[in-house]
């Protein structure tokens, strides 16, 4: 008797169901917005949108002009990023909080500074034949409060560092192809704090750039990889409870169609977390840093997502 309780106790144990997974948090969209390329944050937490014919203010669901005389150049991704009050020490020139600089890939390739109240400013040349391919404002201050901008010539990256005089200084040289929605990491992030981060869509691989010239590794996330598929747009959590969201450009012909959308995503993630969007389907993943790394995937965006730029952190607009 006390044999058969026991094996029935077991077979009971057997029987029972395994939890379900909980279902992994997917990107939807917050607006539709025609020729969408990147996302800027500004000083007071709102949002502003790159598109192909200008810049727009995020009210609610709805796009108001943000600087109306400030028409784009066509071709490449007008990736845009907006720049805090710094006064530059012995420099005698200073940053203007929300000033907003856009990537200008012409044939004259160079950075544009765009302001609500003035005409847009063609701000610094960049070399003829580079193919600006993203820009960062560095907010910790190890590239000295300056602009950067990745330059890619043959699959390889020249980083440039730009003062508020508009003085071009080259940081990096021979990186790898690194493309969208570059970020310069908070000082907590680990032995990577204050460097500039920025994906090599074709591999996935995360890297950080330091202002003596070094590129390593951050992380290699297990996502599809490939031209308009891999890790491409970045960007940190600041704060607990925020949302983040990402430009979704509509791109016939390409791998994922996109829907022209702005996207947003609450993934719940502690401030100082990474977090990476591939350009194909967002796959998305969180990259933690202190004495080392680690990448996990916390969520997926329609499978026709064409993420671009950056993955910008805010509270509902």
């Amino acid at each position: 008797m006390r044999t058969a309780l026991v094996v029935a106790v077991v077979l009971v144990a057997l029987a029972a169901p395994t939890p379900a997974a909980p279902e992994q948090p997917a990107w939807r969209q917050f607006a539709h917005v025609p020729g969408i390329v990147d996302v800027v944050k500004l000083h007071d937490g709102s949002l502003a949108v790159s598109t192909r014919s200008g810049l727009f203010a995020v009210s609610g669901t709805t796009l108001q002009p943000f600087a109306p005389a400030f028409k784009p150049v066509a071709g490449g991704e007008q990736y845009a990023v907006a720049v805090d009050a710094y006064r530059a020490r012995g420099s005698r020139c200073s940053w203007r909080r929300d000033d907003v600089y856009v990537l200008d890939a012409s044939a004259k390739p160079g950075i544009v500074r765009v302001r609500r109240d003035a005409q847009p400013v063609r701000f610094v040349d960049l070399p003829r034949g580079a193919f600006p391919s993203g820009i960062a404002w560095d907010d910790v201050g190890r590239f000295a409060h300056r602009l950067l901008v990745t330059s890619v010539v043959k699959d390889k990256t020249t980083v440039y560092a730009v003062d508020c005089r508009r003085r071009r200084a080259l940081v990096v040289r021979n990186a790898p192809h690194l493309e969208g929605g570059i970020v310069v990491a908070p000082a907590g992030f680990g032995r990577f704090g204050g460097s500039l981060l920025a994906a090599d869509e074709l591999t996935s691989t995360i890297y950080a750039l330091t202002p003596g010239g070094a590129v390593r590794v951050v992380a290699r996330p297990s996502v599809r990889s490939g031209p308009d598929l891999g890790i491409e747009s970045l960007g940190f959590a600041r704060a607990a409870g925020q949302s983040a969201y990402l430009a979704d450009l509509g791109a016939p012909g390409s791998p994922t169609p996109g829907t022209d959308g702005l996207l947003t995503l609450a993934p719940g993630l502690a401030p100082g977390t990474l977090l990476a969007a591939s350009e194909g389907g967002a796959a998305t993943v969180a990259v933690t840093c202190a004495t080392t790394c680690a990448a996990r995937e916390v969520a997926s965006g329609p499978a026709e997502t064409h993420g671009e730029g950056h993955v910008v952190f805010a509270a509902a607009p």
